[in-house]
C-alpha cells in the first residue's frame, strides 16, 4: 500500500488534533507527517501514531521540495 506525506496546516487546534485522531484511528497510510500552525504554536509537540513530531511555522514557502502528497487545512480564525 502506498503511503502518503501529509501536511497538517492548523495542527495545534481542536480539528487538527481531531484529523490526527482520524487518521490515526482509520490506519491512514502516512509515510511522514508535517504539522503546521502559526508562529505562536511553532515548536509545540504533538504525538501522532506513538511518535513525537514538533510543529513548524506555516510560511510560503513551508512546501517548497517537501515532496507534501496531501496537505490538510484546518485553520481557524
Amino acid at each position: 500500500m502506498k503511503r502518503y506525506n501529509i501536511a497538517v496546516v492548523g495542527a495545534s487546534g481542536a480539528v487538527g488534533e481531531e484529523l490526527f485522531r482520524v487518521l490515526e484511528e482509520q490506519n491512514f497510510p502516512v509515510a511522514n507527517l508535517l504539522p503546521l500552525a502559526s508562529a505562536n504554536s511553532a515548536g509545540n509537540i504533538i504525538e501522532f501514531a506513538g511518535q513525537e513530531y514538533k510543529i513548524e511555522e506555516l510560511t510560503e514557502d513551508v512546501f517548497i521540495d517537501r515532496g507534501i502528497d496531501i496537505a490538510f487545512f484546518s485553520a481557524g480564525g
